[in-house]
């Protein structure tokens, strides 16, 4: 899901940041540089594992959009980290959007609007996607990549 949010940030030329695990890895880029080749602007965590650069996108964001189908995620056991990340040990706002719900993306539009009224100090709202990695939702990636045009449209 994060990686969707990569793809969509550089199509339309939203600068991006962020962490990926030592190494760059990811499932389908295990060896090094991994993600970093399709990626340069992300910083390697010093832990190889998936959780460290979990943790470490909350905690350098503003607020964290969960982009899940149906509302049990329970089956991911990353998404339910970074849920618990945003809301329990960082205290960032966490908006979970069911792509299957017919008002998902006006109530995503709508806490991200929130958002920005509620940080309009700060130069730019960091926003961290997460969600389910596409082998545990097979077509995660375009149900996100349609669901961000919906809400940044």
């Amino acid at each position: 899901m994060d990686r969707a949010a990569l793809d969509f940030a550089i199509s339309r030329g939203i600068p991006y940041t962020g962490w990926c695990p030592g190494g760059g890895w990811a499932e389908d880029f295990a060896v090094p540089p991994g993600v970093l080749v399709k990626y340069p602007h992300l910083k390697e965590t010093p832990s190889s594992k998936p959780q460290q650069r979990t943790a470490w996108n909350v905690r350098d964001s503003h607020a964290t959009l969960v982009i899940v189908q149906g509302n049990d995620f329970g089956f991911s056991p990353g998404t339910a980290f970074t849920v618990e990340c945003s809301t329990l040990i960082f205290m960032r706002p966490c908006h979970v959007a069911d792509v299957t719900s017919h008002n998902a993306a006006l109530d995503a539009r709508d806490w991200l609007d929130h958002l920005a009224r509620a940080t309009a100090g700060n130069d730019v709202l960091i926003l961290n996607v997460a969600g389910p990695r596409e082998s545990e939702w097979p077509g995660a990636n375009a149900a996100a990549l349609e669901f961000l045009s919906k809400i940044f449209a």
